[in-house]
This record gives structure tokens, C-alpha cells and sequence, in this order.
């Protein structure tokens, strides 16, 4: 809820990046300083305020001081004082600054400083007025002290000083009302503050029409009224020369703007205070609301109850919002945490049912864990091991793997000898995933080698059968993509079939690796009396073939993107001849370095044979 910009009182004549470009580094020679005040002092501006210090004397002209002096008592202009937290040696009297009467019948807290910087005597001396430019935070800017002590001496903050020359106010007046409420009076102006001296800066968003380049006001590039009649302030914004200040809108402002911004509140009459009874006006709201819960948790619902925890939390809310357009500020925040707490503790009978339920929960997630193990081992257990089932076998090599995305899953392989010289292999996979694909998954294995091994010798004949006989046990109309070989060892060649299977990589030795795109037939139980088809390859000596699933093309990355066959055949490039365990892994690495911190999104399963000899 950020301040709208109402009246625009004052303009920031900015020493920003264009006029250290123009003009050089900062430092600036007092002479390019003093024309710039010059400049502005000649479009008749109500008064001047300098957010800088010149402490050190001018390096490039033993004269420069004493023309920014001269510069500086030719218009209404007020010096910066910073404020220290120790008394520098340079400064070991209190500053020179507006009377101040005080109208109080206690010590006000006001914010005290040991020590303070100042512009250089000659030029501090001509200066119609001396005002803070020092906040409280080194963080996030709130509140600003408009008067503070340094000393004994107190000083005004510089936003004050321009109004008070620019009125010609001979003093300033503080006039104490008891609490909070405490006001300062410059002529027939009056701005309330705390206690403290401080003001709670109500803060609008940044906005470049406060700035002036101090290049176009020295070229004589801004027009006269743009200044005239305003409260002028110069200062730094070019990157490098001062910390930006953090307001609580999340903005970092330069700090120039800052003054600018408490000009502004000031001349619109919108200000923030906090109210003296604010502590009890909290306490009141807290009492209220515990009251509200004691009553009525109990006898509630805990979904009834905790809607009317909701409801008490967005009327603390809307309370604290209405308060704060009305121009006080409330801590809600406190009575709405204090209120949070106690629903939790009317509620802590509620725990103890709620903790044995989640034990019993734990118990039975944890029983449903080892069903599922279970089941993972013998799945596990039903495929075989190629490199122990074919160790002795030197005209063919086969290694296979199988990576579950679930703790059990539907892809399989299985590989056997169907007579002395032919092998058989399989890779399939049934659709879905968890426990009712690898039921599945265990039924269409059995029935695929139990055909296999009663005599059928082709992959087609082979899908042909387990087509019809899957088809009869498969009430949740599930269906298996599978490819299957036969290799004969003797000679290299190889009779396939897909029934709608991720097609296979296949690479002759020196060639690059290709895909088989011959399609055997759909999924197996897809349509029942299906006739599958045979195709025929010849691997020559060092030749492989690659059987895999879609969880290999189909792995996404963090950003949905998709493996892809493409990626695949490069993966494989330069694997001519390579062992199958070789391949096997190869592939699945590059599939892990693809999908990343990704989940595993479907079951990957690698199937390889590589024809070692005539």
C-alpha cells in the first residue's frame, strides 16, 4: 500500500552517471560545485538542500572553497551534518544549527550522536541552515529522526532545515503532548512524531520525475520552472558514490530521494504514527481473540474451529490494514502468532489419536514395503542371468539389464538356448507400471517361453500363439509390446519380430549403428487373431544387435524433454564391436546424464548380442 505521489514539492538535482561522464570523476573542483549552485540558486528555488560534505580542502584550487562559499550566500541554502556515533577530532564542539524551543515537562528519548562531520568552516558558515542526514538503520529504512541531539545541540534534519529557510522561520518549536504525541512546529507548520524524535517515513514508489541531471542544470538544459518555488536537493546517485538505501516497498532508492520523499509526505499531510495505547490496543485484540477460541474449539469441529482460526487471523489482518489507512501503525502480527499458538495448544488432545493413526499408517505402509521387496526379488528372480547362463559360450556374447521405475515393474527379457546351435531372446514390455504390470509381466514370460520351448522356432509363430492365449487371461485388457530373435549361432543369421516394440539398433562391424523399422504387427493383445511376420539380418563376425524399451527413448529431463532415438544412435556411435555388457552400460549412463535429478518416469531395460565368430 505504497504512498501516491500527491504534490511534488521537491526536486532532486542529481550528480548522477550522464554528469560524471560530462564533467569527470567525482570528486568535483569546488568551482564546478559552486556553478552548479549558482545555477540553480538563479531559477529562484524556495530553498537549497546540499546531501553532501566537503571536508577536505580542495586539492585543485587553494580558492575553490571560498567561491562554493560565496555560491552558497547568494541563495537559500542548507549544508548536510552527519551525525557519529563517536566525537571526531576535526569537530570537537557541537555544530552550529536553528534554535530550538522545547515545550516538554520530561527528558524526551531523543536520538543522541557523540560526534558529527560537517562541511569545511568557510563553507558551513555561509550556509543559511545545517540539517541530519543520518537514519537510524543500516538495513531497511522506516524511520527517520527529524530532530536529534548532537551533543547538547539539537539539530534538525535537513528535510526540516529547507522548510524552515525556506520559510524564514527564525526557530523551530517541539512541543510535547505526553505519550507518543509529540509535535514540531516550523511557523504555522506542524509534523507529528514520536516520542523519540523520529518519523515513520511513508514511502511511495521510486520515481525518475523527482530527478534532474545536474549535467542539463549546469548546460542550462532545464527550464527555471522546473525549480523555481521548490525545495531543491542535491545529491549523489551515479553508481558507486553512495549505498542505496532498502525501503520496506523492496526498493533500494538513492538516499537523496529519501529526503525527498519525507518533503513530500510533509507538504501532503500523510503520515504514519504509532498511537501512545498501541501495546494495549494489541493486548486487547489478542485478549479478544484467545477469548473467541477458548469458547468455542472446544465445542467445534477441528475443520469448523480452524475456519474460525482463518477468520480471526484475516480480522486481525484487516484491522492492522485499516489502521495503517487511517494513518497508524499496529503490530497484528503479534496478537495473530499469540492466537496461532493457542488453537495449536487447544488442539494438542486431538495429537494423540492423531499419532497412533499415523503409526498404525507406518505399520502397514511398512508391511506393504516388504510385500512389494518381496515381490521385486522374485521378479528379479525370474530373469535370467546372461553372463553365468552363457559363460562357456564362444560364438555369441549376451548381456542384459533392467532397471524397475517403480519397486516392481513390467518390462522383462528372458534368453535361452532352444536347441544346440539357435538362441533365443526376448525383451518385452506391458503397459502401465507397479504390481499389476509385473503380475502381467510374469504370466506374458512364462507363456512366451513355454511356447518357445514346445517347438515353435519362429519369432512370428511364437507372438502368434502367446497372442491368442494372453488374449483369453486378460481381464483389465492389458497389452505387451515385445521383440523377439532367433539367433543361429552357427551361421549369424537372424530371424525377428515386433509386435509393437521400440525397434531395435543394429550395427555390422565398421558401419554406424541403424534402427530396424520393421513393424512384426501391433501389441500383443491388441487384436487377437493377428498373424505376426518375420524379418531376417545376417550379423557378420563382431556384429550386434540392441533390443530396448521405451523407458530408453522415452526418459525425460527436468525440462520434459524427451531422450529420443536420435540421442540413442549417437550414444552408440563408436561402439562397433564393442562387448554387449560395453553397449549395454554405455547406453544407460547416457540416459542417467540426460534425465539428471529427473524422476525415473518409465521402467529401461537393455537387451545385447554381439556375434563373436563364423
Amino acid at each position: 500500500m505504497p504512498r501516491s505521489r500527491g504534490t511534488a514539492p521537491a526536486v532532486i538535482v542529481a550528480i548522477d552517471e550522464r554528469a560524471l561522464d560530462a564533467r569527470g570523476q567525482w570528486p568535483w573542483p569546488r568551482s564546478v560545485v559552486a556553478q552548479l549552485i549558482d545555477a540553480i540558486t538563479a531559477a529562484r528555488p524556495a530553498a537549497v538542500g546540499v546531501d553532501l560534505l566537503f571536508v577536505e580542502p580542495d586539492r585543485s584550487s587553494a580558492s575553490a572553497d571560498a567561491l562554493l562559499a560565496q555560491a552558497i550566500q547568494r541563495g537559500k541554502v542548507v549544508m548536510a551534518i552527519a551525525g557519529l556515533e563517536y566525537r571526531d577530532r576535526r569537530y570537537p564542539f557541537p555544530p552550529q544549527a536553528a534554535p530550538a524551543r522545547i515545550t516538554t515537562k520530561r527528558e524526551l528519548p531523543l536520538r543522541r550522536f557523540d560526534g558529527h562531520l560537517q562541511s569545511r568552516a568557510e563553507i558551513n558558515r555561509a550556509a543559511d541552515g545545517r540539517g541530519l542526514i543520518s537514519s537510524d538503520t543500516k538495513q531497511i529504512v522506516r524511520r527517520v529522526p527529524l530532530v536529534a541531539r548532537i551533543g547538547q545541540v539539537i539539530v534538525p534534519a535537513l528535510s526540516i532545515e529547507m522548510i524552515r529557510v525556506a520559510a524564514g522561520a527564525p526557530l523551530l518549536r517541539l512541543t510535547d503532548q505526553g505519550g507518543e504525541r509529540v509535535a514540531l512546529s516550523i511557523g504555522d507548520l506542524s509534523v507529528p512524531l514520536q516520542s523519540d524524535g523520529s518519523l515513520h517515513v511513508y514511502f511511495g514508489r521510486h520515481d525518475a520525475g523527482r530527478f534532474v541531471s545536474a549535467e542539463d542544470v549546469l548546460s542550462g538544459g532545464t527550464a527555471a520552472e522546473l525549480l523555481r518555488d521548490k525545495l531543491v536537493l542535491v545529491g549523489m546517485t551515479g553508481l558507486g558514490l553512495l549505498d542505496f538505501q532498502t525501503t520496506p516497498l523492496g526498493e533500494r532508492i538513492p538516499g537523496v530521494e529519501v529526503h525527498a520523499q519525507i518533503l513530500e509526505q510533509i507538504f501532503d499531510g500523510e503520515y504514519l504514527r504509532r498511537p501512545s495505547g498501541a501495546t494495549w490496543i494489541e493486548a486487547g485484540l489478542l485478549a479478544a481473540a484467545g477469548l473467541a477460541l477458548v469458547l468455542c474449539v472446544p465445542a467445534l469441529r477441528p475443520w469448523v474451529s480452524a475456519s474460525l482460526l482463518a477468520a480471526l487471523l484475516a480480522a486481525l489482518v484487516a484491522t492492522g490494514l485499516v489502521a495503517f489507512r487511517a494513518g497508524y501503525l499496529l503490530n497484528v502480527a503479534a496478537p495473530a502468532l499469540a492466537a496461532a499458538f493457542l488453537f495449536a495448544t487447544l488442539l494438542a488432545s486431538t495429537l494423540a489419536e492423531a499419532d497412533r493413526q499415523r503409526r498404525l499408517l507406518r505399520e502397514a505402509q511398512a508391511r506393504v514395503a516388504g510385500e512389494l521387496e518381496a515381490a521385486r526379488r522374485i521378479q528379479m528372480g525370474l530373469l535370467p542371468a546372461p553372463r553365468e547362463l552363457f559363460a562357456a559360450e564362444r560364438r555369441f556374447a549376451l548381456d542384459a539389464l533392467l532397471e524397475p521405475a517403480r519397486t516392481v515393474g513390467g518390462d522383462f527379457y528372458d534368453c535361452f538356448m532352444l536347441d544346440e546351435h539357435r538362441l533365443f531372446f526376448l525383451v518385452g514390455d506391458v503397459s502401465g507400471k507397479g504390481l499389476a504390470a509385473s503380475l502381467f509381466m510374469a504370466l506374458s514370460k512364462s507363456l512366451l517361453k513355454s511356447i518357445a520351448l514346445r517347438g515353435a522356432r519362429d519369432p512370428a509363430e511364437i507372438f502368434n500363439q502367446a497372442n491368442a492365449e494372453i488374449s483369453r487371461d486378460n481381464p483389465e485388457s492389458l497389452f505387451v509390446t515385445a521383440f523377439a530373435g532367433v539367433l543361429d549361432a552357427r551361421n549369424g543369421r537372424l530371424a525377428f519380430c515386433t509386435a509393437g516394440h521400440e525397434p531395435p539398433v543394429a550395427c555390422q562391424p565398421g558401419r554406424a549403428p541403424q534402427r530396424l523399422m520393421h513393424s512384426g504387427g501391433p501389441p500383443l493383445c491388441v487384436i487377437r487373431d493377428f498373424v505376426y511376420s518375420s524379418s531376417e539380418l545376417e550379423l557378420e563376425p563382431g556384429g550386434w544387435l540392441c533390443a530396448v524399451t521405451d523407458g530408453v527413448t522415452e526418459a525425460m529431463n527436468q525440462r520434459g524433454e524427451l531422450y529420443g532415438a536420435r540421442r540413442m544412435l549417437e550414444a552408440m556411435h563408436g561402439l562397433s564391436g564393442a562387448a554387449p555388457q560395453t553397449i549395454a552400460t554405455a547406453l544407460r549412463d547416457d540416459v542417467r546424464r540426460f534425465a539428471g535429478a529427473a524422476e525415473q518416469s518409465d521402467d529401461l531395460t537393455l537387451l545385447c548380442v554381439r556375434r563373436n565368430g563364423a
